[in-house]
């Protein structure tokens, strides 16, 4: 798995390396926020240089009006069957689960799916990315079948994708892999009056914290369809939360720190399962004496939290699991924005108005700062959390993504929660 995303990273920078023209770059055409701003760009390069390879940009552009429910569009740009890199494939992944979350355009989820199920399936080569891909897109496929009533079909794809070997559903890289199976599969068992099952399925989720807001919303659908009411789920949803809670809870109370002092290394277990410890960050200098830029290039400084709970996250564009914490962190931000709490996620290495485009296309809701010099702790992993008490020590320091929504928010909770409950005592 190590190898299989340092191979994610490199060939996004072949990407923006594989120039087909001088004066354009596929960097830039990347950074336009809006779609029609992207076809304006290709339409511009492709006049000036028509004979040149563009799948890259075609494969985008079918992506990003996918994305948006256009699928004409969608139509239009694949018509000359352009080859899908890894990441346009993991991209197109992505906007049909967009579709699938805003629970419209079925019949779109299930034919484009489709579509590309057929072109993995017929490959000769062996391609780990493409079999981890099409595992979701099976149970994507399964999923609107199942809700446009094709239920023969969908139980068909979903046992498909369960035959197929793939770290990807259990390695906590996606966003909410796991989740989004445990829903898909409620959906198909509940489609096809296995509603017993489809309700089984949808508690084990949630009481592992393997759960998302759509989960619930299936949840919610099922509990009903089996019991004949709704009465009586709100209360069974907040107790297996609850439940999820608490193991998360109980799990980060053991790693809460007790004698920080500053200069201090941030350790973790080598992976593979050595012994060594590697370290990810290192503190050199109190939080309060640290000022990080924000995205329009004015000085935040760290000092001005003083007296609150401090939660910075270090992550980049091209890291996966980091985006994949933002859904969680904004319901944190929520849940405590009337405490003295503050979270930041401080985007590294990259320039700033790349981020800044990175950010607004993805309506990022959250306070980003940007240190591309990576100067404020010397982290050296994606993405790190680093949490302070209300006197600037740290007492909790994290690595990776839950693996999913619910988890990610139980996860931070926690670490506020437990902070806070020292502070009192």
């Amino acid at each position: 798995m190590k190898n299989l995303i340092i191979g994610l990273f490199i060939s996004g920078s072949v990407l923006a390396q594989n120039e087909t023209n001088p004066e354009y770059s596929y960097a830039e055409f990347n950074a336009l926020e809006h779609v029609k701003d992207q076809e304006a760009y290709y339409e511009e390069m492709r006049q000036a240089n028509p004979d040149a390879d563009y799948d890259t940009y075609l494969t985008a552009l079918a992506i990003a009006n996918l994305d948006h429910g256009n699928t004409d569009k969608y139509k239009f740009y694949t018509r000359s069957n352009p080859d899908f890199s890894a990441i346009a494939l993991i991209n197109l992944v992505y906007a049909l689960e967009h579709l699938e979350d805003e629970d419209k355009n079925m019949p779109v989820i299930a034919e484009v799916s489709q579509e590309v199920i057929d072109k993995i399936e017929s490959r000769d080569e062996i391609d780990v990315i493409a079999d981890g891909r099409l595992q979701v897109l099976l149970e994507l496929n399964a999923m609107a079948n199942a809700k446009l009533g094709n239920v023969a079909l969908a139980k068909k794809n979903l046992k498909k994708s369960s035959e197929i070997v793939s770290e990807f559903r259990d390695s906590k890289y996606f966003k909410d892999s796991k989740a989004s199976f445990y829903d898909r599969c409620a959906i198909v068992l509940a489609a096809a009056g296995e509603t017993q099952r489809a309700m089984d399925t949808l508690v084990k989720a949630v009481r592992t914290g393997e759960s998302k807001p759509k989960l619930r919303e299936t949840f919610a659908h099922v509990y009903k369809e089996l019991k004949g009411t709704d009465v009586g789920c709100e209360d069974l949803l907040n107790e297996l939360r609850e439940e999820a809670y608490q193991h998360y809870y109980d799990k980060i109370k053991k790693t809460y720190l007790t004698d920080v002092k500053i200069p201090y290394e941030g350790k973790i277990n080598a992976p593979n399962g050595s012994g060594e410890q590697l370290t990810i960050f290192s503190a050199d200098k109190n939080v309060y004496d640290i000022s990080i830029p924000d995205l329009n290039g004015n000085p935040v400084n760290l000092a001005d939290h003083k007296g609150e709970i401090l939660l910075i996250d270090f992550w980049t564009t091209m890291c996966t699991p980091c985006v994949a914490c933002f859904t969680a962190f904004e319901k944190v931000v929520e849940d405590y924005k009337d405490e003295p709490f503050q979270l930041y996620v401080i985007n590294l290495f990259e320039l700033q108005e790349d981020v800044k485009s990175f950010v607004r296309k993805k309506g990022i809701d959250l306070d980003v700062l940007h240190d591309e010099e990576n100067v404020a702790y010397n982290v050296v992993a994606t993405p790190t959390k680093i949490v302070f008490d209300p006197q600037g020590t740290i007492r909790f320091y994290n690595i990776a993504y839950a693996g999913s929504t619910d988890g990610e928010y139980y996860k931070v909770k926690a670490m506020i929660e437990i902070i806070k409950e020292h502070a009192s005592n």
